[in-house]
Protein backbone atom coordinates (compact mmCIF):
# COMPACT_ATOMS: atom_id res chain seq x y z
CA UNK A 1 0.00 0.00 0.00
CA UNK A 2 1.26 3.28 -0.89
CA UNK A 3 1.52 6.13 0.98
CA UNK A 4 -1.80 8.01 -0.44
CA UNK A 5 -3.67 4.61 -0.48
CA UNK A 6 -2.45 4.70 3.77
CA UNK A 7 -3.90 8.18 4.20
CA UNK A 8 -7.08 7.12 2.32
CA UNK A 9 -7.61 4.59 4.33
CA UNK A 10 -6.87 6.39 7.57
CA UNK A 11 -9.16 8.93 6.24
CA UNK A 12 -12.17 6.00 6.05
CA UNK A 13 -11.13 5.01 9.59
CA UNK A 14 -11.80 8.32 10.81
CA UNK A 15 -15.39 8.33 8.73
CA UNK A 16 -13.72 11.10 6.72
CA UNK A 17 -15.04 11.09 3.12
CA UNK A 18 -12.37 11.70 0.28
CA UNK A 19 -13.73 13.26 -2.85
CA UNK A 20 -11.14 12.54 -5.57
CA UNK A 21 -10.97 14.33 -8.61
CA UNK A 22 -13.19 17.20 -7.88
CA UNK A 23 -13.32 20.46 -10.18
CA UNK A 24 -11.68 23.18 -7.42
CA UNK A 25 -10.54 25.79 -10.07
CA UNK A 26 -13.24 25.53 -12.33
CA UNK A 27 -12.05 27.44 -15.50
CA UNK A 28 -11.66 31.13 -13.66
CA UNK A 29 -7.88 32.53 -14.82
CA UNK A 30 -7.73 32.83 -10.65
CA UNK A 31 -3.77 33.38 -9.34
CA UNK A 32 -5.11 31.26 -6.77
CA UNK A 33 -4.60 27.81 -7.06
CA UNK A 34 -6.88 25.01 -5.00
CA UNK A 35 -5.47 21.47 -4.63
CA UNK A 36 -7.85 20.54 -1.88
CA UNK A 37 -10.14 21.46 0.91
CA UNK A 38 -11.68 20.21 3.84
CA UNK A 39 -15.43 20.85 5.22
CA UNK A 40 -16.82 19.27 8.44
CA UNK A 41 -15.33 16.17 7.39
CA UNK A 42 -15.47 15.53 3.79
CA UNK A 43 -11.97 16.31 1.52
CA UNK A 44 -12.45 17.72 -1.48
CA UNK A 45 -8.91 16.88 -3.77
CA UNK A 46 -8.64 18.80 -7.12
CA UNK A 47 -8.99 16.33 -10.84
CA UNK A 48 -5.54 17.96 -11.42
CA UNK A 49 -3.46 16.11 -9.42
CA UNK A 50 -2.19 13.44 -11.12
CA UNK A 51 0.33 11.70 -9.16
CA UNK A 52 -0.28 9.77 -6.23
CA UNK A 53 2.73 11.39 -5.16
CA UNK A 54 0.96 15.20 -5.52
CA UNK A 55 -2.29 13.43 -4.21
CA UNK A 56 -0.48 12.21 -0.68
CA UNK A 57 0.98 15.88 0.27
CA UNK A 58 -2.68 17.55 -0.30
CA UNK A 59 -4.72 14.72 1.23
CA UNK A 60 -1.95 14.83 4.12
CA UNK A 61 -2.64 18.71 4.60
CA UNK A 62 -6.74 18.41 4.47
CA UNK A 63 -6.22 15.68 6.98
CA UNK A 64 -3.77 17.99 9.23
CA UNK A 65 -6.97 20.15 9.05
CA UNK A 66 -9.55 17.79 10.33
CA UNK A 67 -7.25 17.08 13.26
CA UNK A 68 -5.66 20.56 13.75
CA UNK A 69 -8.33 23.35 12.57
CA UNK A 70 -11.89 24.22 13.74
CA UNK A 71 -13.95 27.11 11.64
CA UNK A 72 -13.57 28.66 8.41
CA UNK A 73 -9.93 29.77 8.33
CA UNK A 74 -10.28 31.01 4.41
CA UNK A 75 -9.83 34.03 5.06
CA UNK A 76 -5.90 34.35 5.13
CA UNK A 77 -5.59 37.90 6.23
CA UNK A 78 -6.55 36.77 9.59
CA UNK A 79 -3.63 35.63 12.03
CA UNK A 80 -5.50 33.15 13.51
CA UNK A 81 -6.33 31.62 9.81
CA UNK A 82 -2.89 31.82 8.97
CA UNK A 83 -1.89 29.75 11.97
CA UNK A 84 -4.37 27.31 11.66
CA UNK A 85 -3.28 26.90 8.21
CA UNK A 86 0.32 26.20 8.98
CA UNK A 87 -0.32 23.79 11.71
CA UNK A 88 -2.33 21.85 9.44
CA UNK A 89 0.56 22.24 6.66
CA UNK A 90 3.20 20.81 9.45
CA UNK A 91 0.84 17.80 10.49
CA UNK A 92 0.63 16.88 6.50
CA UNK A 93 4.76 17.15 6.75
CA UNK A 94 4.83 15.02 10.02
CA UNK A 95 2.70 12.75 8.43
CA UNK A 96 4.66 12.14 5.39
CA UNK A 97 8.57 13.17 5.87
CA UNK A 98 9.05 13.66 9.25
CA UNK A 99 12.56 14.05 11.29
CA UNK A 100 12.99 10.29 10.83
CA UNK A 101 12.23 10.36 6.99
CA UNK A 102 14.84 12.50 6.64
CA UNK A 103 17.03 10.09 8.65
CA UNK A 104 15.89 7.09 6.63
CA UNK A 105 16.56 8.64 3.39
CA UNK A 106 20.32 9.52 4.31
CA UNK A 107 20.31 5.95 5.58
CA UNK A 108 19.07 4.65 2.03
CA UNK A 109 22.04 6.86 0.49
CA UNK A 110 19.71 9.97 -0.71
CA UNK A 111 22.26 12.67 -2.31
CA UNK A 112 19.53 15.56 -3.79
CA UNK A 113 16.30 16.35 -2.91
CA UNK A 114 14.96 14.45 -5.88
CA UNK A 115 16.31 11.26 -4.57
CA UNK A 116 14.81 12.39 -0.88
CA UNK A 117 11.68 13.31 -2.45
CA UNK A 118 11.28 9.95 -4.44
CA UNK A 119 12.64 7.57 -1.40
CA UNK A 120 9.93 9.43 0.88
CA UNK A 121 7.11 9.35 -2.29
CA UNK A 122 5.96 13.26 -1.75
CA UNK A 123 6.71 15.67 -4.16
CA UNK A 124 10.00 17.91 -4.40
CA UNK A 125 8.36 20.88 -4.08
CA UNK A 126 6.58 19.50 -0.77
CA UNK A 127 9.91 18.16 0.50
CA UNK A 128 11.67 21.38 -0.25
CA UNK A 129 8.67 23.52 1.83
CA UNK A 130 8.65 21.00 4.46
CA UNK A 131 12.43 21.95 5.06
CA UNK A 132 12.08 25.34 5.18
CA UNK A 133 9.44 24.64 8.03
CA UNK A 134 11.86 22.61 9.80
CA UNK A 135 14.39 25.13 9.36
CA UNK A 136 12.16 27.93 10.91
CA UNK A 137 11.16 25.52 14.11
CA UNK A 138 14.48 23.86 14.25
CA UNK A 139 16.91 26.57 13.67
CA UNK A 140 20.65 25.50 12.36
CA UNK A 141 20.11 21.83 13.58
CA UNK A 142 18.42 19.28 15.70
CA UNK A 143 18.95 15.97 16.91
CA UNK A 144 17.63 12.72 16.71
CA UNK A 145 18.45 9.50 18.44
CA UNK A 146 22.30 9.22 17.21
CA UNK A 147 22.06 11.83 14.27
CA UNK A 148 22.11 15.21 13.59
CA UNK A 149 19.92 16.77 10.99
CA UNK A 150 21.40 20.07 10.00
CA UNK A 151 19.12 22.49 8.19
CA UNK A 152 21.79 25.37 7.98
CA UNK A 153 23.28 26.17 5.10
CA UNK A 154 22.11 22.95 3.24
CA UNK A 155 20.44 19.69 4.53
CA UNK A 156 22.47 17.03 5.94
CA UNK A 157 22.61 14.59 8.25
CA UNK A 158 25.17 13.24 10.58
CA UNK A 159 26.07 10.41 12.18
CA UNK A 160 27.13 10.65 16.03
CA UNK A 161 29.33 8.54 17.13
Amino acid sequence: MNKYEELLQDASDDNIRVYESFDLNGDSPSTIKIDGLYIDGNIALDKNLKTTAEKACVLAEELGHHYTSHGNIIDLTHVQSRKQEHQARFHGYNRLIGLCGIISAFKAGCQNTYEIAEHLHVTEDYFQQCINCYREKYGICTTVDNYVIYFIPNLTVGERI
